[in-house]
């Protein structure tokens, strides 16, 4: 680190996990999950459920920042920063590499997804939230994302949770079926250029942030969406 003045990682649970342990070992405080870099000291971060905008500035002669990565444009080419590879250093120690289990899809990885399919609660069944999510999501080439509700009630995996507790998107679209709107999925996804809510719920939050909404039991919406888009060719 001695050549260093910053590490950054993005806000995914594996760089939620090492960069706190790396900040508590340099003694200085993590910055979490920026969304803008202002200077080489301050950034702006979400806080209260990204209801608002906090401007940081650091003091820190070494800095810990983990950062919401679909806030930010890809870099594209032509950088001029230098890549080094670095050796990792002796093992502490105190623990053991046991094993490494990844879930491959043929989908989009959902943080970096341009679009999302979600399913909520209304789904009702994991036999159901497949029948009706992913053959969409399939269809327009999206990524899986599923509500907190959801993911509690057994019908997708957590690899799949949208929201506070779960991963934080900004794609291109996103798709929410059945899915109410409460406040720590909003924080989750309100980001999103487009959001389209089918919701049979005319008072459901999401409404509140969805760009198209549409009043409809998603039994029927869904499959006419589906034809629809066989129809367009795609």
């Amino acid at each position: 680190m001695a050549n260093y003045d910053a590490v950054l990682t993005p806000a995914t649970s594996q760089g939620k996990n090492f960069s706190p342990r790396l900040a508590a070992k340099l003694d200085v405080a993590q910055i979490s999950e920026i969304v803008e870099v202002v200077d080489g000291a301050t950034f702006v971060r979400p806080i209260y459920a990204g209801n608002a905008l906090e401007t940081v500035k650091s003091s820190d002669a070494k800095k810990v920042i983990t950062v919401r990565a679909t806030a930010f444009k890809a870099a594209g080419e032509g950088g001029s920063a230098t890549v080094e590879s670095i050796s990792a250093g002796p093992g502490a120690g105190k623990t053991t590499f046991v094993s490494q289990q990844l879930v491959k899809s043929a989908r989009p990885e959902l943080t970096a997804a341009k679009i999302v399919v979600s399913g909520g609660r209304a789904m009702g069944s994991a036999e159901e939230f497949q029948r009706v999510i992913e053959p969409l999501a399939d269809k327009l080439g999206a990524a899986v994302g599923a509500s907190r509700a959801a993911v509690d009630a057994g019908y997708a995996p957590n690899d799949y949770q949208v929201g506070q507790t779960g991963k934080v998107v900004a794609p291109e679209l996103y798709v929410a079926i059945g899915i109410s709107g409460a406040i720590q999925h909003l924080a989750g996804m309100k980001d999103s250029k487009v959001i389209v809510a089918i919701n049979k719920d005319g008072d459901a939050p999401i409404f509140q942030v969805a760009d198209y909404g549409l009043v409809a039991d998603y039994k029927a919406a869904v499959p006419e969406l589906m034809d629809a888009l066989t129809a367009a060719g795609v």
